[in-house]
């Protein structure tokens, strides 16, 4: 019986050798992390491109439906802000403006940082908001918090209306450096897409989010040049205070309307800050989607 089993045991050992031999020098299936950029199907994102416009056309309804004045609410609230730092700012304690009269310098600042505000904070909720949406019928989820921004853009040209009409009563000079506005559009537009998401995804999972969320804005304002400004800020302090993505963007789309002198170094970081954290908000979406269904 001994002989027997050692017999079997041999045979057992020459195929596994022989199988293992047979095996491919590379492995076929590698195991390992996914990059960034493997989370972003621009495929499937171009094929459900048509929920994205019915979303955003939805929303643009249900806002001015049942309004008085319509899409005027959109200027209102820039121009509120605009005269009540004017007064405070402008003439009471004469914050210092580059040269530029004061209400035309903080209304093309107040015009991005509303869009930027009411961008993130309409986004954060809207996966929350459209949880009947979630919960029946698949497509990219990212396209919910992307049509609220969406929204906030078409806001934001409705808007811009007042800051040229500013620019004309003031007699505001304009040169070519003007062309360069709309590419720091773009770049706040990119911004509020990465901290829109972040916030929707998070706010899912933990409805503090929300709360935290306006008072997060409010001292991100005052931390931000838009209703001073850089120059007041210390020289010792100008490399950290250049992290803060909006200076970049505020004093780059001041410098375009006013012929300023661009800071270069200043826009190369806020972009840089700003790419990298829609790569982090990308792929922290991608890893909590699949809990969204569960948890709105």
């Amino acid at each position: 019986m001994s002989a027997s089993i050692s017999e079997n045991d041999q045979v057992i050992v020459n195929r596994s050798d022989a199988a293992i031999r047979q095996l491919p020098p590379v492995p076929v299936i590698r195991i390992r992390p996914s990059r960034f950029w493997e989370n972003i199907d621009f495929a499937e994102l171009w094929h459900h491109r048509e929920v994205l416009y019915f979303l955003i056309w939805r929303d643009l309804k249900v806002r001015y439906k049942q309004t008085i004045i319509g899409a005027a609410w959109v200027i209102v609230q820039p121009i509120l802000i605009t005269a009540v730092f004017a007064v405070f700012l402008g003439r009471l304690i004469k914050v210092p403006s580059d040269g530029i009269p004061y209400p035309v310098f903080a209304y093309s600042a107040l015009l991005l940082w509303t869009f930027i505000s009411n961008s993130i904070l309409s986004s954060s909720y809207s996966l929350v908001v459209n949880s009947q949406i979630i919960t029946r019928v698949y497509f990219p989820r990212i396209m919910i918090p992307a049509a609220a921004i969406g929204v906030r853009l078409v806001d934001l040209m409705i808007a811009s209306a007042v800051l040229i009409a500013m620019i004309i009563y003031y007699r505001v000079p304009l040169g070519w450096q003007a062309l360069m506005f709309p590419i720091f559009i773009i770049h706040i537009g990119v911004l509020a897409m990465a901290i829109g998401i972040l916030a929707a995804a998070f706010n899912v999972h933990y409805r503090d989010v929300g709360t935290m969320l306006p008072i997060l804005l409010q001292a991100w304002m005052f931390a931000s040049p838009v209703v001073y400004a850089s120059s007041l800020v210390p020289a010792r302090m100008r490399s950290w205070y250049a992290l803060n993505p909006l200076m970049g963007i505020v004093e780059g789309s001041r410098a375009a309307l006013f012929n300023l002198p661009f800071d270069w170094t200043s826009v190369a970081i806020s972009a840089a800050v700003t790419l990298g954290l829609l790569l982090l908000a990308v792929h922290l979406f991608a890893q909590m989607e699949n809990g969204f269904a569960d948890n709105v």
